[in-house]
Parts: C-alpha cells; sequence; structure tokens
C-alpha cells in the first residue's frame, strides 16, 4: 500500500471572487490605521467604488497629533498601509488609491506646500581633503 492512499486530502472549497464584489476597504483600513492612533474615534473613512468596478478610491482623515505615528519614520508606515490595500485590491481585479486628508502626501513619496511648510536650506557639501588621506589623529596632552 503506498502512503498518497492513506493521507486523506484535505477538502477545501475555494469561492470564486466575481468581479462586482470588492473588499471592504472600509474595514481593512481602519483595522491597519487603528493601532496607530490616540483617538481612533477621530479616524474617518470615505471608500467610492468606479462605475466598472475596476477602481477605487480610500479617503482617510484623522487628528493631525496622530500624523507622525501613521506616516511612520520616512513614511514606512503608510507605505506599508497602502501595499497591504493595494494587494487586497488586486486580489479583486481592481486598483486602489489612497488619499489622507489634511495631508500633501502623494502615492510616489511625501512633499510639501511652499505655503504651509517652512523649508529647511539644503545641506552644505562636505571638503574634500587634499590627497584623499584621512587626517592624523592627534592624542590630547594630559
Amino acid at each position: 500500500m503506498s502512503l498518497n492512499r492513506l493521507v486523506q486530502k484535505p477538502h477545501h472549497k475555494v469561492g470564486n471572487i466575481s468581479a462586482t464584489t470588492s473588499p471592504d476597504y472600509v474595514e481593512l483600513v481602519r483595522f491597519l490605521i487603528q493601532p496607530f492612533l490616540d483617538s481612533p474615534e477621530s479616524l474617518s473613512i470615505d471608500c467610492e467604488i468606479s462605475g466598472t468596478g475596476k477602481r477605487a478610491w480610500i479617503r482617510i482623515a484623522f487628528d493631525s497629533s496622530d500624523k507622525g505615528k501613521v506616516f511612520g519614520r520616512g513614511g514606512r508606515n503608510i507605505q506599508a498601509i497602502r501595499t497591504v490595500v493595494a494587494a487586497a485590491a488586486t486580489a479583486a481585479g481592481q486598483s486602489v488609491y489612497l488619499d489622507i486628508y489634511g495631508s500633501t502626501a502623494t502615492r510616489e513619496g511625501l512633499s510639501f506646500d511652499d505655503d504651509t511648510e517652512e523649508r529647511l536650506p539644503p545641506p552644505k557639501p562636505r571638503e574634500k581633503r587634499g590627497n584623499g588621506h584621512k587626517p592624523i589623529a592627534r592624542s590630547r596632552p594630559r
């Protein structure tokens, strides 16, 4: 007797997702963003699905005091949230756009309006040392 006959194969029912159904984007975004918020009741989420069902627009708003936590260092948190939402949309055969009210962040990265944010001057380039050698460290007299 072979092993394959002894092992029972599980019966999984896999449902087909029709083109008219889409993920519950509102609950997915709420699940992903609420842990970052000090006041989760301030979270507002609006979702629109296009007439063809191929595109979804999600708009979120929350207290500006939570902005740093939601975006994360270098925008890592919000980018991870966008990636998860985009993966859910792709599985449903859709594309999704996540916009944040009160922010000028775009999908490509962060861009700030000149009127709302003070810009710092660009950093000065470091001066190159003469012949490419490292400076000699001198010991301090004690």
